[in-house]
C-alpha cells in the first residue's frame, strides 16, 4: 500500500493528517508530530520516520505545510519520497530570519554577539540556525507540486517562482491565498488542486 505523510507546519499538528483521508482514500495517510523546529533535529526525526515507512510501504507521497516543507527538504528524504506536495512552503529561509531580524531591530553583529535574541512578536533570532541555513542551502529532486497563496506574507511570489523553476517544480497560485489555507474557500482550492493533480498523474491510485 501507498502511504502519505503529512509534516504539519509551525503552529499545527499531526492531527491535519486526517483532513488528507478522503482525498487518499487508497493510501495510509499518516501525521509525523515532531518534537524540534530546529533543521538540524527535525531533519533527523523526519528521516527516521520516512526511513521506517519506507520498509513497510510501496510508495511515499509527501505533503508538508509551510516549514514543514522547508525541514523536510533538509530531511536527507529524497530516495524514498514518490511525489511531495508543497503548501505555501518556505523556500527562501535566510531571507525570512533577515526580514524579522529587520522587524524586530536586531543586527547581524548583535546576533552573532548574542547567540539567540528574543523579540516583542515571540519569534526567537538564532546565529546557529542563521548560520546552518546559509551552510545549508535547499535541494530538492524530488516530482514537486506547490499551492502558494497571492497574499502569503511569509515568501514573496518572486521567490517561490524561481524555486519552482530551479528545481521543476508545478506552481499553482491561488489569488488571495494566505500563507495558512483554512479558510472554507482555501481549502475547497486545495483539495481540488490535490485531486488534479492526483487524477493527471496517476499518483497514489
Amino acid at each position: 500500500m501507498d502511504t502519505v505523510i503529512y509534516i504539519h507546519g509551525k503552529g499545527g499538528s499531526a492531527a491535519e493528517a486526517e483532513h488528507y483521508n478522503l482525498l487518499f482514500p487508497s493510501c495510509n495517510v499518516i501525521g509525523l508530530e515532531y518534537k524540534s523546529f530546529l533543521p538540524w533535529e527535525a531533519g533527523m526525526e523526519i528521516h527516521a520516520a520516512v526511513a521506517e515507512l519506507n520498509e513497510e510501504c510501496d510508495r511515499i507521497i509527501l505533503i508538508a505545510n509551510s516549514i514543514g516543507a522547508y525541514l523536510s527538504m533538509n530531511a536527507d528524504i529524497e530516495k524514498y519520497v514518490t511525489h511531495a506536495f508543497f503548501i505555501s512552503p518556505i523556500v527562501d529561509m535566510e531571507k525570512l530570519i533577515g526580514d524579522i531580524m529587520h522587524r524586530a531591530g536586531v543586527t547581524e553583529a548583535e546576533l552573532q554577539k548574542k547567540g539567540t535574541v528574543h523579540t516583542d512578536f515571540d519569534e526567537e533570532l538564532s546565529w546557529e540556525y542563521l548560520s546552518y541555513v546559509r551552510e545549508h542551502p535547499l535541494g530538492w529532486n524530488v516530482p514537486t507540486d506547490i499551492l502558494y497563496g497571492s497574499a502569503d506574507d511569509m515568501t514573496s511570489v518572486d521567490a517561490m517562482k524561481a524555486f519552482a523553476q530551479k528545481h521543476h517544480a508545478s506552481l499553482t497560485i491561488m489569488d488571495g491565498g494566505e500563507h495558512w489555507f483554512h479558510t472554507k474557500k482555501q481549502m475547497n482550492f486545495l483539495d481540488s488542486w490535490i485531486m488534479d493533480h492526483l487524477s493527471n498523474g496517476g499518483i497514489c491510485k
